[in-house]
């Protein structure tokens, strides 16, 4: 290594070391209580959306992925199926 690799490497491991060791606690509010009665609430909504935005964009992408995947195996078995020209 270079001694510019190791300087990096040492205030790397100052920083790391530092903040793990002096950092201030803070207090994390429980708020379970909250989600269960959001996502219990009977208003018509799947529970997978009851989550807002951020559910509802993963819900979407996982769904695109899915249609796109299912597409490509059913192209591979397509090709796959047939004969190969000589």
């Amino acid at each position: 290594m270079s001694g510019l690799g190791i300087r990096g490497l040492r205030a790397f491991q100052q920083l790391s070391q530092r903040t793990f060791s002096t950092a201030t606690r803070r207090q994390v509010q429980n708020r379970i209580a909250e989600k269960q009665k959001l996502f219990q609430e009977d208003n018509g909504m799947p529970v997978y959306l009851k989550g807002g935005v951020a559910d509802a964009v993963l819900y979407r992408l996982t769904m695109a992925l899915t249609v796109v995947g299912t597409g490509y195996v059913m192209y591979e078995l397509f090709v796959a199926a047939l004969p190969k020209k000589q």
